[in-house]
């Protein structure tokens, strides 16, 4: 019997739009965005055939039969590529595998005393204001100062909630120079009814973006399946929709405000695939405002003056990120049912840049 705990198989950027869908019997994993896997082993030919939970139970130390059954609840136990249920019985020469939507880690989540903007809480759920420049979960140079270690330290004296537990946590993520709402879930049953909400495209994910150049029409729609880029793997590309690069992605915006050279737009967002907001508008020709990954701190619009250079670099200064705010978010309370929306404010540096633009603007005319 071959036992194997596999090392990071891809360093994927964590500071992303991405969803942290758990896997189900209905959907393949060509539907979600990024697995790891963490845990193999290969059942011996002399094996008797029992349920796998009880299996795994003998097998996979520091462990108990609770969180391996909520693991498959959330389609992370596969067989033979497979997602499984707990009472499926193994057979002999099955590949049983743990895949989460994390990279491997040798570390724990140690709780943190750090700052949380908490709009919303109760039993089952959180709504948390993230402030740009906070990575949301730790990954390869960020093991700690994490949302995720605030979160930890949040809930320390919730019973039911353990950060190193995949089936509860974060149900999306955001970019971390990406201020605004995400939802958190407190328990497992929480996290799969948000997840199929994400999944299934129900929720309502709204971004206020300023993005470079002007727009001929007051709204639009963006489509391109989004994948990483040839050359830059730290950048993601736009690639046909009927391709079989990428995962396919929709993004429909709205003018909110003309600056001449900028443009305030509102993104609503029909997938989550990573940075899609950014790479979508960067195919279009409206990269946004500040974002330097993806050529946005240059001048691409405007005069070549030097008092107009001077003012972009002040731009900068006051908003030194890309602009993007990720400002509403709804979806249906997990027990409940009833209709959850939030809304919320512009942070001081996106609001402040949006005052610069303004009064620019207005001296123009």
């Amino acid at each position: 019997m071959k036992v194997e705990g596999n090392e990071l198989l891809d360093d994927e950027l964590l500071d992303d739009e991405l969803l942290e869908v758990p896997f189900t019997a209905e959907a393949s994993s060509e539907d979600f965005p990024e697995e790891h896997e963490h845990w193999r082993i290969e059942v011996d030919k002399g094996q008797s055939s029992v349920r796998v939970d009880k299996f795994l139970m003998d097998h996979m130390p520091g462990t108990s039969r609770n969180r391996i059954q909520k693991a498959a609840e959330a389609g992370s136990i596969r067989a033979n590529d497979k997602p499984i249920k707990s009472n499926y019985k193994v057979k002999a020469g099955d590949i049983i595998t743990l895949v989460l939507d994390h990279p491997k880690r040798d570390w724990e989540i140690v709780p943190e005393d750090l700052p949380l903007d908490v709009v919303y809480e109760d039993d089952v759920l959180l709504v948390i204001n993230k402030p740009a420049g906070l990575v949301v979960h730790p990954g390869c140079g960020n093991y700690s100062g994490t949302l995720v270690n605030a979160l930890a330290w949040h809930l320390r004296d919730d019973k039911g909630f353990d950060p190193n537990d995949p089936t509860v946590g974060l149900v999306h993520r955001i970019d971390k120079d990406t201020s605004g709402l995400l939802v958190i879930a407190k328990t497992a049953d929480a996290k799969t009814s948000l997840c199929k909400q994400f999944f299934y495209h129900t929720t309502r994910r709204e971004y206020n973006a300023l993005v470079w150049g002007p727009f001929a029409n007051d709204e639009g729609t963006i489509t391109g399946n989004i994948g990483r880029h040839a050359k830059d793997r730290l950048q993601m590309d736009v690639y046909p929709m009927d391709g079989e690069i990428g995962k396919p992605a929709v993004t429909h915006y709205k003018v909110l405000e003309r600056f001449g050279p900028v443009t305030l737009v509102e993104c609503h967002l029909e997938t989550g695939r990573t940075h899609q907001i950014r790479a979508h508008m960067r195919h279009i020709g409206h990269p946004l405002f500040g974002d330097e990954r993806y050529g946005g701190c240059q001048i691409l619009r405007g005069e070549q003056t030097a008092s107009y250079k001077a003012f972009i670099h002040n731009c900068l200064a006051i908003c030194p990120r890309q602009a993007l705010h990720a400002k509403t978010l709804g979806f249906l309370h997990p027990s409940t049912g009833k209709e959850m929306f939030f809304s919320s404010e512009l942070p001081e540096d996106f609001d402040g840049l949006l005052c610069k633009w303004r009064v620019y603007s207005k001296n123009r005319d």
